[in-house]
């Protein structure tokens, strides 16, 4: 292999990984919105709920 076709093959790589990147924050973008639309606007519980601290 030259270093002319190393050279498009990297190019086409940075190509693929560049259109990739694109489209996944294109279709995320898209189902953000989906979920915009149809959540019911309300705060979310906590990930981590602290425990109930006992008082003595």
């Amino acid at each position: 292999m030259s270093f002319g076709e190393i050279g498009k093959f990297l190019l086409l790589l940075v190509a693929v990984f560049i259109v990739g990147n694109l489209w996944f924050h294109f279709v995320e973008a898209i189902l953000a919105r989906i979920k915009k639309l149809f959540a019911c606007h309300k705060e979310p519980p906590p990930w981590h709920p602290l425990p109930e601290e006992k008082e003595e």
